[in-house]
């Protein structure tokens, strides 16, 4: 069987063929000013501090409080129903753990929640205080967070 249609395509364009423009001359592209030297010098400047993370502050609690008890990570985390590779990270900072998995840690350790979390605050403090250069007898310092009695 022979076809007799042609073996060629037919294109039709979506849109019409605009013509090209000429060439013509582009202006030159403004350029952002580049930044001055700060009037400050750099030993007047107020030192950048970077304010700890909750996270790293709690996992810090964690780790502290299991070498102190002498005990393994595998040991911990399967007292905590919780993977060890996350426990580790945990530990490390590196995630940002719901309260579940934060109750289940501290009670693995003889902890409560609010044990936890009390010293991750404790250590909050201290931290910002050593930052600011504050201190508990500093007047005018304001101290927002839990207040805990034995």
């Amino acid at each position: 069987m022979t076809s007799h249609v042609p073996n060629e395509a037919r294109v039709i364009p979506l849109r019409p063929r605009a013509e090209r423009p000429e060439a013509r001359p582009t202006a030159p592209r403004p350029t952002a000013p580049r930044p001055t030297a700060s009037p400050v010098p750099p030993e007047r400047r107020p030192p950048t501090v970077r304010e700890p993370l909750w996270r790293d502050l709690v996992g810090d609690v964690l780790r502290r409080e299991r070498l102190e008890q002498e005990r393994t990570l595998k040991e911990v985390a399967e007292a905590a129903r919780i993977s060890m590779p996350y426990l580790s990270e945990v530990e490390r900072g590196r995630k940002e753990a719901s309260s579940e998995v934060l109750a289940a840690a501290a009670g693995a350790l003889g902890l409560g929640l609010g044990d936890l979390l009390a010293r991750a605050q404790g250590e909050l403090v201290r931290l910002s205080s050593r930052h600011t250069g504050a201190g508990r007898g500093t007047p005018g310092t304001r101290f927002d967070g839990m207040c805990l009695a034995a």
